[in-house]
C-alpha cells in the first residue's frame, strides 16, 4: 500500500453534475445495503424569483450545485473521541476505520460525526463506514469513487500535495465548519457556493444523505 503521512479527498464542485456515479461505486464495490450509503451527493438549492414590477419582467437568481461527501478521515476525528470500545481509530495513512470485531453498535459515532460518515448496519448490528478503498490502495488501484467519476471531480492522495494544487478550501454549504473535525479535504467551490454556516439555500435530497 502507498505511504501517505495523511491521505485525504478533493472535490471539484464547480464541476459536479451530480450524477451519483461515485455514490452507486463505493455501494457495489462494498455491496452494502439498502439505507448503508458511505458515499453521497448532496444538491444544495436556494435563489428566487422575482417579476419586476416596473416593467413586469421576471428575474432569476435561482442555484444549485451538488457536493460528493464521504468519511474525510479528520485530523480530529470526533467519531473516534466518542466510540467507547475503541472499535473506531486512525490508523495506516490516517485513514479512519471500525473494527467490527470490537463494535458494539452504540451508534454514539453516528450521532457525533457532523459529515454522517459511520452508517450502522442493521443486520450485521455494527457500525461501519468508508475505509477509503484501503484493498485497492494496496493493490496500486484508485478508490471505487475517484475511478467512477466520469467528470473527474474527484482526486485523492497525501492532503498536504491536495492543498498544494487546490487550495485549502473544505467549509462549504452544507458541509459543517471544518473546525470541529478539521476535514483531510480539499474543495474547488462551485460558483455559486456559499460557506459553511452562512448559507441561505437548503439540501433538496435530505432523505439520501
Amino acid at each position: 500500500m502507498p505511504t501517505f503521512k495523511q491521505i485525504g479527498f478533493y472535490v471539484d464542485q464547480s464541476n459536479c453534475t451530480g450524477c451519483k456515479a461515485c455514490q452507486i461505486a463505493c455501494k457495489d464495490k462494498h455491496d452494502n445495503p439498502v439505507g448503508v450509503s458511505w458515499r453521497r451527493v448532496a444538491e444544495y438549492t436556494g435563489g428566487s424569483n422575482e417579476t419586476d414590477t416596473a416593467d413586469g419582467s421576471f428575474r432569476t437568481n435561482v442555484f444549485t450545485y451538488y457536493t460528493s461527501m464521504a468519511c474525510n478521515h479528520c485530523a480530529d476525528p470526533i467519531c473516534v473521541e466518542v466510540c467507547p470500545s475503541t472499535a473506531m481509530h486512525k490508523g495506516e495513512n490516517g485513514i479512519v476505520s471500525v473494527d467490527p470485531d470490537i463494535c458494539i453498535g452504540c451508534r454514539y459515532c453516528e450521532m457525533a460525526c457532523p459529515y454522517s460518515a459511520p452508517q450502522f448496519d442493521a443486520a450485521k448490528g455494527v457500525m461501519t463506514k468508508c475505509d477509503f478503498c484501503a484493498d485497492f490502495l494496496a493493490e496500486g488501484r484508485d478508490p471505487a469513487c475517484v475511478a467512477s467519476c466520469p467528470s473527474r471531480v474527484l482526486d485523492y492522495g497525501e492532503i498536504d500535495d491536495l492543498r498544494a494544487k487546490y487550495g485549502t478550501e473544505s467549509g462549504i454549504e452544507p458541509l459543517p465548519d471544518p473546525s470541529i473535525t478539521r476535514p483531510n479535504l480539499v474543495i474547488t467551490p462551485h460558483r455559486d457556493a456559499q460557506g459553511s454556516g452562512h448559507g441561505t439555500g437548503a439540501v433538496a435530497n435530505p432523505e439520501e444523505i
